[in-house]
């Protein structure tokens, strides 16, 4: 009788247990929350669909740089090159009617750990698949900027 008690008490503490770690709340969720605002206004609205270089600059920091390889070295664009060839572009062909202009998104993970983050977003365009971007972001005493990416263009 006193093994049968053992055990269900070990199953109540197991399904207890693994009870309370479902329902524990999200620490991170307001910072995802927060996280996931600044990309769509600075980033997938800023940069892609409506074009808003000033977006941009506030959403990303001002050492960001996009990195991507060549050859055996790293590229760097820097923000401001960014943001100005978005304002350019903006101002010379923009027309938020054509549907090239139209990018989806969809938020593949945010890990947010203290005051550092790294999103996964996907971008499409015309329903293909165009980039894997890998953000990185940083909180700082005026709120979480974007200070890096690395991709992959599909």
């Amino acid at each position: 009788m006193k093994r049968n008690n053992l055990k269900i008490l070990a199953v109540i503490v197991l399904a207890a247990s693994s009870l309370a770690f479902t329902l524990k709340p999200d620490r991170d969720a307001a910072a995802k929350e927060e996280i996931k605002e600044l990309i769509l206004t600075s980033y997938v609205n800023g940069a892609f669909n409506a074009l808003d270089a000033d977006a941009m600059r506030k959403g990303f920091h001002e050492d960001f740089a996009i990195y991507s390889p060549k050859g055996e070295a790293i590229s760097k664009y820097p923000i401001k090159v960014w943001a100005d060839g978005v304002a350019k572009r903006k101002a010379n062909d923009y027309n938020p009617a054509d549907v090239k202009n139209k990018w989806d998104h969809n938020f593949a993970s945010i890990d947010v750990t203290g005051n550092a983050a790294q999103v996964k977003i996907e971008l499409h365009n015309l329903g293909k698949h165009v980039y894997t971007d890998y953000l990185s972001l940083l909180k700082f005493e005026s709120g979480w900027r974007i200070v890096a990416k690395v991709y992959h263009q599909h």
